[in-house]
């Protein structure tokens, strides 16, 4: 399996070191936000890698939804056991939840599909801050702190008509921000196709912390600062 990198088990305890995080999130996922890096104070381990983790274990799904419920630093111990039910909870060794998943429908464990979808999805959720984030808050004239530049991950969800596909391809149909002073909830629609065929929908939700009025200035350094990253990375 391709995540083989990014994590260790030992019997039913999987972790993630600081390191292999932020491989995950700059090199499968490009995703450059410095809460992945491995010296960053608030490191985290990115949300993507843990869905993916849970569909290289357990397989996936037609109909699945994952809800995260905290923020799991660098060699955490997770518990994996060997076998779940349709509605299950990610742990730590010492009880504290990070992840609730459903499934439902038929599943599968093969490498071919369970690979491309997870790709596919890290690479759409990469995109999310530049290509969708960003014109959204243009749009809406709203920023988040470029000092503390804190975007959370909530939740996500996806709906399979088939199974039958060796490659999957994910695009963005839909996107919404609702703005509470200064949070923002941001919901985004996206459609999954096998070739030409539509094979499913999906749901992503995010919030935003700490709105506050679009400073053009201000936004155009955050995301200097992102690309920045991406190109020191890849010219690295």
């Amino acid at each position: 399996m391709f995540l083989s990198p990014y994590f260790q088990k030992e019997l039913q305890l999987v972790s993630v070191s600081a390191l292999q995080a932020s491989e995950f999130a700059k090199g499968v996922a490009q995703d450059f936000n410095p809460i992945h890096d491995v010296a960053a104070k608030r490191f985290c381990v990115p949300g993507d890698l843990l869905f993916a983790l849970v569909l290289g274990q357990y397989g996936l799904s037609q109909k699945m939804s994952f809800s995260f419920e905290g923020m799991v630093g660098g060699g955490v111990k997770l518990v994996f056991p060997d076998s779940v039910g349709d509605s299950f909870t990610i742990f730590d060794d010492k009880q504290k939840q990070y992840l609730s998943v459903e499934r439902s429908g038929a599943s599968t464990l093969c490498d071919v599909q369970t690979e491309s979808f997870i790709r596919s999805y890290v690479a759409f959720s990469g995109l999310n801050f530049t290509h969708v984030l960003v014109p959204m808050m243009r749009t809406h004239g709203v920023m988040i702190n470029p000092a503390r530049p804190l975007v959370i991950y909530e939740s996500m969800s996806f709906d399979l008509t088939t199974l039958d596909f060796n490659h999957i391809d994910l695009s963005l149909v839909e996107q919404h921000l609702e703005i509470d002073g200064k949070r923002g909830d941001v919901t985004l629609k996206f459609e999954l196709h096998c070739g030409d065929k539509l094979i499913g929908t999906g749901r992503k939700t995010l919030v935003l912390s700490g709105l506050r009025p679009l400073e053009e200035d201000g936004l155009n350094e955050m995301v200097e600062r992102y690309e920045a990253r991406r190109v020191d990375y890849l010219g690295a």
